[in-house]
C-alpha cells in the first residue's frame, strides 16, 4: 500500500501565500510523476500542476507565474508554493502520485486533500 499525506492548506487574505508539502510512503519502488489538483465546490477537480521524476514542469495557464511546484526525490515529496493567492484559487487541493509499487506495476495515488480558502 502507498500513502499520500498532504499538510499545508489554510486561510489566507488575497495576495498571500501557502506552502503545501504532500510526502508518499509505503511500498514505493519508484514515484514518477507528482502533480496537484483542485476542486472548487460546484467545480470539476482540475490540474495545477505537475512535475515528473525528471523535473518537466507543467502548470494550468491560471497559475503560471504566481505557482511553482517543485519535489524531493529522495524524500519521495511535492510541494506547491502559492503566492498572490487570488479568492479565485478557493479550492480543495489533491495530491497526486503515479507510484511503481512492490508489484512493479504504476498506480495513481491520491491525498485526502486539503483546503485553501482565500478571504477577499
Amino acid at each position: 500500500q502507498v500513502q499520500l499525506v498532504e499538510s499545508g492548506g489554510g486561510l489566507v487574505q488575497a495576495g498571500g501565500s501557502l506552502r503545501l508539502s504532500c510526502a508518499a510512503s509505503g511500498s514505493i519502488v519508484s514515484v514518477n510523476a507528482m502533480g496537484w489538483y483542485r476542486q472548487a465546490p460546484g467545480k470539476q477537480r482540475e490540474l495545477v500542476a505537475t512535475i515528473t521524476s525528471g523535473g518537466t514542469l507543467n502548470y494550468a495557464d491560471s497559475v503560471k507565474g504566481r505557482f511553482t511546484i517543485s519535489r524531493d526525490n529522495a524524500k519521495n515529496t511535492v510541494y506547491l508554493q502559492m503566492n498572490s493567492l487570488k479568492p479565485e484559487d478557493t479550492a480543495v487541493y489533491y495530491c497526486n502520485a503515479k507510484v511503481t509499487d512492490h508489484t512493479y506495476f504504476s498506480y495513481d495515488y491520491w491525498g485526502q486533500g486539503t483546503q485553501v480558502t482565500i478571504s477577499s
